[in-house]
């Protein structure tokens, strides 16, 4: 896998020479070594012709024995990575057949009694990784490669720690060549030797061979050098696999997923919490526990925020760490109007250990026996009627919840488009000359998305509404998903208009502008209210929709003009997003999409911004 390091390397250059001073791993086993050992042709075969001379390449040399570094001597990776005083403090990258080394070289210097006394040493930790990893990996390793390099040398200056440990290891190297001179032995020979002595009594050695270890089995970096620096470092490619094996979600995923985070947003724990305190610098311990009490799947970010007494951009960057660290994820609150269907990727397979731990978890239940139920999109209030004992519905809450942490589900929201129908025979010729442009453009548009996305019946939701459950304190010693768990019915509402901020700018001001208007024409008679909210409409446009016998009430087209004027019907904005930002109810949106039927389409997808998160493009 490209994800995982193929080795750590450690280079000192001073007034001394240079050294590598330490590798991990460091033993090939030789029956591998030789297994892997590139078979040349032979000089005597004859070449037929001259386009079999163009043709005939080399066999490729590999350095890649099992995923790690082989066939590159200590004393030619010594010379390679002992860069010059001029390439320190940048990022320095060689590729070498089929490997890629990245690190990010360190100037130190040693203050002496004089300034003329001073002098330099060069240290480098470079990362050896597969030549074909790609450009966001390599930025990981070079950014892991500077904070080491930056750890190294604020213990140098607190505590001449580097500088110890440097003379320890060249100690160690010398002792073992003088042995090895004294019994006429290869100085190369004892290499293995001298690193396991090296990596008993060294610290730096020691935390090497940690990050490694780390970074090839979960991706998640949480070290102390010296007792002193801690080190926090996520490898997101590497950890978004430990939930789902085989999907590399890359560091700019994650970044668009959370720039489109809005209040009305969840968060659902990967994890357990006792695990989250591990990724967290200790000076945002004490918001994550504030965030943690508060944390409920069928919570918004926005109530957990003001049931947590923390400000919205404080439980933003928060939910945005544990996102990256793979603790996390961002969902739709849990309520019984949330459409959700099976993932196109789930893993499902008969090798799939998950069948087994749903059992676990939910005994007597079986894992495709319950996910059957979404092989269509089906609301969670399909499945329960309001006659059901409220410790059945939490049961199916924790199981969807499972689901979804397993990402073996993905939920769908209603999108409306805004398309007017047109009859040739009954819109005439419009005055600027153009509307066999505007029929045509629109037609063929509507066809398109009826194309793309069919025509999609408004979603059912059931009779009565669930039991709310009653909004309590949660710690850390409860569980957080009891069996009396309930869902919440869907009324996403603001309750300050601070948290409106996330929604464009120009959607705001043609909102405002609408609103001004329907002030305006309040005094008006219903025929001029109804013309005049028409107005921003063309000729065609106000033709189908004076059909819609709707029109007639000027309270319904004018909410209708106002959220077509916000942008709202353009295919890009969900039901829960206009419910949260134009304070309205499930009910009222959904009648008004019915009433106008004619000219909003709907459709159900994926929200592009949480799918992205556990889907990959084909």
């Amino acid at each position: 896998m490209e994800v995982n390091p193929l080795s750590i390397i450690l280079v000192k250059s001073d007034s001394k020479g240079d050294r590598l001073l330490f590798r991990y791993p460091y033993n090939v086993l030789q029956q591998f070594q030789t297994s892997v050992t590139p078979v040349r042709k032979t000089p005597y075969s004859i070449v037929s012709n001259a386009d079999d001379i163009l043709q005939n390449t080399h066999p490729t040399v590999s350095n890649i024995c099992f995923d790690q570094l082989y066939g590159i001597s200590d004393d030619v990776l010594a010379t390679l990575f002992a860069v010059k005083s001029e390439l320190c403090n940048q990022k320095f990258e060689l590729k070498v057949n089929d490997v890629r080394f990245v690190s990010h070289p360190t100037l130190v210097k040693l203050d002496g009694e004089d300034q003329k006394s001073s002098s330099y040493f060069r240290i480098n930790v470079v990362f050896a990784l597969h030549a074909q990893a790609s450009y966001s990996i390599v930025k990981c390793y070079y950014e892991l490669s500077k904070r080491i390099g930056v750890a190294l040398l604020y213990e140098e200056k607190r505590a001449g720690y580097l500088l110890n440990e440097m003379k320890m290891m060249v100690g160690c190297m010398d002792e073992v060549a003088a042995a090895a001179q004294e019994h006429d032995h290869a100085t190369s020979a004892p290499c293995a030797s001298v690193f396991d002595t090296i990596l008993k009594d060294s610290t730096l050695a020691q935390f090497i061979k940690t990050i490694y270890q780390d970074l090839s089995t979960t991706g998640l970096l949480n070290v102390t050098m010296n007792q002193s620096v801690t080190l926090s470092f996520c490898l997101p490619q590497k950890a978004h696999q430990f939930h789902k094996k085989g999907v590399v979600i890359e560091p700019e995923t994650i970044d668009r997923c959370l720039h489109a985070l809005k209040p009305y947003h969840g968060m659902l724990l990967l994890v357990d919490p006792s695990e989250l305190l591990d990724c967290v610098p200790p000076s945002g311990a004490r918001m994550l526990l504030q965030l943690i009490e508060a944390y409920n799947p069928l919570k918004s970010l926005q109530n957990m925020a003001s049931d947590a007494d923390l400000m919205i951009d404080h439980v933003y960057q928060l939910v945005g760490h544990l996102v990256y660290w793979a603790k996390a994820t961002i969902i739709y609150p849990l309520c019984e109007t949330n459409v959700y269907v099976i993932a196109p990727d789930a893993q499902l397979n008969i090798h799939s250990n998950l069948a087994e731990k749903f059992s676990t978890k939910f005994p007597g239940m079986g894992l495709f026996e319950v996910i059957s139920d979404f092989s269509l999109p089906t609301s969670i209030g399909h499945l329960t009627t309001p006659l059901q004992h409220p410790a059945r519905q939490g049961r199916l809450a924790q199981m969807v919840l499972w689901m979804l942490q397993h990402h073996l589900l993905m939920q769908l929201h209603t999108y409306v488009q805004f398309i007017a129908s047109y009859d040739e025979d009954d819109c005439g010729i419009i005055e600027n000359g153009n509307h066999m442009d505007v029929l045509k453009e629109t037609t063929d548009g509507r066809r398109q998305i009826l194309n793309n996305i069919g025509c999609c019946s408004l979603p059912a939701t059931s009779s009565q509404p669930l039991a709310v459950p009653a909004n309590r304190k949660h710690s850390l010693s409860e569980d957080l998903f009891p069996d009396s768990l309930t869902l919440a019915t869907s009324q996403t509402r603001p309750s300050s208009a601070s948290h409106r901020s996330n929604i464009s700018h120009s959607s705001v001001g043609q909102t405002a502008s609408s609103t001004d208007n329907d002030e305006s024409i309040a005094s008006m008679d219903d025929d001029d209210k109804i013309k005049s909210l028409l107005s921003p409409f063309s000729e065609c446009e106000r033709k189908a929709i004076l059909k819609i016998p709707a029109t007639s009430n000027p309270e319904d087209l004018s909410l209708m003009v106002r959220l077509w004027q916000a942008g709202y019907f353009k295919g890009e904005h969900h039901l829960e997003e206009i419910m949260y930002f134009e304070n309205l109810r499930r009910s009222q949106l959904l009648q008004l999409v019915d009433k106008f039927r004619d000219i909003l389409i709907i459709y159900e997808t994926e929200d592009p911004a949480i799918a992205s998160l556990y889907t990959v493009p084909q």
